[in-house]
């Protein structure tokens, strides 16, 4: 199996949105709604979220992740000069649990002990990719409602 990356473009709106939209499929589940108002409801929420990222950090990297070339996921991912921050892994649910996620996390931990900068990421409380995040070392350093802070410290 082979992970690569590619920086996103105009043409991977709709990959990315369908991305998005695989992170609010069990709270939409639950919501008695058509589907035409989930659809406006997910195209609403994916706008405003894809503009806040590049507003906030439009030095960010924002990139498709590819298994043996097919996109399966984004990730967005800051450099700042004291830290590196992943602002957004996500993979698509036939995908997950596939080793994809450990080994691009693991590919940026490396980069931070190599250029001496912990690794940050923001995970809501209930996510199963917390067990991950604990496996590989992290420790949450702040609470914000629903969202922890995880951070891996240099080592």
């Amino acid at each position: 199996m082979s992970i690569t990356l590619r920086d996103t473009d105009e043409a991977d709106t709709a990959f990315l949105l369908e991305v998005y939209g695989s992170t609010r499929a069990d709270e939409l589940a639950l919501i008695d709604w058509s589907d035409e108002q989930k659809e406006t409801f997910l195209k609403f929420q994916f706008e405003a979220q894809h503009r806040f990222y590049h507003e906030q950090y439009p030095d960010a990297t924002y990139s498709i992740i590819l298994r043996d070339g097919e996109p399966v996921g984004r990730l967005y991912v800051l450099r700042a000069e004291d830290l590196i921050n992943i602002l957004d892994i996500t993979v698509l649910p036939q995908f997950r649990n596939t080793g994809i996620g450990t080994t691009l996390i693991v590919e940026l931990l490396n980069e931070g002990a190599q250029s001496s900068k912990p690794v940050h990421i923001w995970v809501e409380y209930f996510n199963p990719s917390l067990r991950l995040f604990d496996r590989l070392g992290f420790s949450k350093i702040q609470e914000e409602g629903i969202n922890w802070l995880m951070v891996r410290p240099v080592k």
